[in-house]
């Protein structure tokens, strides 16, 4: 099964892989945790020019294309393997970034973010994904206080993370068998419950 997270900056997503990974663990699944973009050796390298601040002058159509050659590579290299293995893969982030960020945020026509992301994943999606979510002023908060994660899409203006939100909920609502939404403005516990019980239904129910 291919399990992804997917929020706004600053939803606490990345912080509960970790032990939602030793919970299907000690179910006995076997489960690979990898991030977007990144996940692959030639992910990591891009994934450090898609990041650093210096890089102010990255275009959006730059931006885009080089968040799909990362995922391209991951899914080749890394996603498609361990699910045939008959792995759990669960991904910090994938296509639907694309279509959040880059669709709705920098409102890029999604039609062609679409094509272009059939092409660099071969057609995959995910069984599940699961939207942490929090207001964006709550989110942007948690990343000032975190000064070390701050990169150079978190420097976007807080309409832009707006935008990205709401285009979260749509993507959702396009797909609600597909997406479960999750409230991240509850303490970390409740969170990582929530994101347990809606794993074990999918994967019950599957």
């Amino acid at each position: 099964m291919f399990i992804t997270l997917e929020g706004p900056d600053g939803s606490g997503k990345t912080s509960q892989l970790p032990a939602l990974k030793e919970f299907l663990q000690d179910a006995g699944y076997e489960v690979v945790l990898t991030r977007e973009p990144g996940g692959t050796p030639v992910g990591n390298q891009i994934r450090e020019v898609l990041m650093n601040l210096k890089n102010v002058s990255i275009t959006p159509r730059t931006e885009i294309l080089l968040f799909l050659a990362a995922r391209a590579q991951h899914v080749e290299e890394l996603i498609r393997p361990a699910l045939a293995a008959g792995k759990i893969v669960l991904c910090d982030r994938f296509g639907d970034s694309t279509l959040a960020y880059q669709g709705f945020g920098h409102q890029i026509d999604l039609d062609t973010l679409q094509m272009l992301l059939d092409f660099s994943t071969g057609g995959l999606k995910p069984d599940l994904t699961l939207l942490v979510d929090v207001p964006v002023e709550v989110g942007m908060e948690r990343k000032r206080v975190n000064s070390t994660e701050w990169n150079r899409l978190d420097a976007y203006t807080l309409a832009f993370h707006e935008r990205v939100r709401q285009g979260y909920f749509a993507l959702a609502e396009a797909e609600p068998a597909r997406w479960v939404i999750i409230d991240a403005t509850k303490d970390k516990d409740s969170v990582q419950k929530a994101l347990q019980t809606a794993v074990t239904s999918r994967l019950g129910g599957g």
